[in-house]
């Protein structure tokens, strides 16, 4: 028999993450390396965690992460967000207790797309007046 799986998806700016998750030791893969690996030199890294520590399941589950798009600090956002709804689907009494947490909000903010005649999104060229 196959061992249950529970599924979540996170999204930041542009990153995807997809985390499968399944009772074990705590063994985390990131794209087919060590979340370690993955995620080296990354300060804020270890807050992809949190909301693992918040619920106090942090050995309690193996993740198979899949994270494509944007750039390494809003892909450990987006596993965040992937591990919390992924905790949901395992448990939906622990939904209150995340959602207050603020690990199952969406962080909205995208990149504004540049416009003709600007240098940037609002950034004019110098003005001179003669």
């Amino acid at each position: 028999m196959a061992t249950q799986q529970f599924y979540g998806t996170g999204r930041r700016k542009t990153a995807v993450a997809r985390v499968f998750m399944r009772p074990g030791k705590g063994q985390i893969t990131v794209n087919g390396k060590t979340f370690e690996d993955y995620f080296s030199g990354i300060i804020k890294a270890a807050s992809a965690l949190d909301p693992l520590r918040h619920v106090s399941k942090e050995n309690q589950f193996d993740l198979l992460v899949t994270v494509k798009g944007s750039g390494k600090a809003a892909q450990v956002d987006a596993v965040k967000m992937g591990i919390a709804r992924a905790l949901v689907e395992y448990d939906n009494d622990l939904r209150q207790s995340l959602k207050k947490a603020g690990f199952l909000t969406r962080d909205a903010r995208e990149v504004e797309r540049k416009k003709y005649g600007k240098h940037k999104a609002r950034k004019a060229p110098q003005y001179s007046k003669r």
